[in-house]
């Protein structure tokens, strides 16, 4: 049977430390992560959900097809989730005393996802699975980095991860059932252009 191993903390040396440096809000001495390091990370993290944001925006409005109305939703719902994830990512920056970048300068190029709008439903399904697929990978990476050396960021992005593994799943079974459904590769010719072709 093993040893039970007491608690024991130092009250009054906590207290000391929590009133030296109040300024620095939730960064106490007790932060052993590279923080510099970890806002930058934040940051891309940010981008990323940023452009997911405005690549699920713009599938919500451009998407069309017999089955356009359950994946609008779907993009939707997607757009608002990701804008969520954004939110936490900013005021996680800010407790860690870093700014977030929320600048459209360079807003791709922090992204680890790409903004591609696709030529039709199923491509954009697919766009929207590859990007939630390189925000698993990258969340996965940072969560590495960061080992047990933030846990409130750690929690922060492992709850972002399991929904960007839930978009990814939507993303695939979307594809799956319009393959199903027979969904047209692209949508119908214009009435009017067809019309002018057989006149």
């Amino acid at each position: 049977m093993a040893k039970s191993k007491p608690f024991v903390s130092d009250i009054e040396n906590i207290r000391k430390r929590a009133r030296k440096d109040i300024e620095k809000g939730a960064m106490t001495a007790g932060y052993s992560a590279d923080r510099a390091t970890v806002v930058k990370l934040l940051n891309h993290a940010l981008a990323t959900e940023l452009v997911c944001v405005l690549r699920y925006k713009y599938h919500y409005y451009m998407a069309s097809g017999i089955n356009s109305q359950s994946v609008k939703a779907e993009f939707l719902q997607h757009a608002n989730e990701e804008q969520a994830h954004a939110d936490l990512i900013a005021e996680r920056i800010t407790q860690l005393d870093g700014k977030p970048n929320l600048s459209p300068d360079g807003l791709l190029s922090r992204s680890h996802s790409d903004y591609v709008e696709g030529d039709d439903l199923v491509d954009m399904i697919k766009e929207n699975l590859v990007a939630e697929r390189i925000a698993i990978d990258s969340y996965r990476e940072i969560i590495d980095y960061i080992g047990t050396d933030d846990s409130t960021t750690r929690r922060m992005l492992e709850g972002i991860l399991a929904m960007e593994e839930e978009h990814a799943e939507d993303m695939n079974t979307l594809l799956e059932q319009l393959g199903k459904k027979g969904e047209p590769a692209k949508p119908a010719p214009d009435k009017k252009a067809a019309a002018g072709k057989r006149g």
